[in-house]
């Protein structure tokens, strides 16, 4: 079985950081995105975006870090979004309750 792989493009502009995400949200990866989101919040723009497109899958730790980056983001005056959520996550985030934890935009990519 091949290891979960996890990559993470980081666009800032003024106003936001865009962070893209392809492979998997895990286990194995989960850190490697709190990492990235933790050193984008060590100068927090008003607003990180999670361009969830390229995400494949998402276990509870990857649900789980979802909901923790979200409330430390709040904490330091910044939104934490997620964007382009497949259907898969959306079912698991309303099978869990957890839609209601977290921004959600979802709009068609240009």
């Amino acid at each position: 079985m091949d290891r979960a792989e996890l990559s993470i493009a980081v666009n800032r502009t003024g106003d936001e950081a865009v962070l893209r995400l392809a492979g998997e949200i895990d286990m194995l990866t989960a850190a490697q995105l709190s990492t990235v989101v933790n050193e984008v919040l060590a100068d927090p723009p008003p607003r990180i975006v999670l361009d969830l497109a390229g995400v494949t899958f998402c276990d509870s730790q990857g649900l789980g870090t979802l909901v923790v980056l979200s409330r430390k983001a709040s904490h330091m005056q910044c939104v934490l979004m997620l964007s382009n959520v497949g259907d898969f996550l959306l079912r698991v985030l309303d099978i869990t309750g957890l839609r209601s934890a977290l921004m959600i935009r979802n709009e068609t990519a240009p």
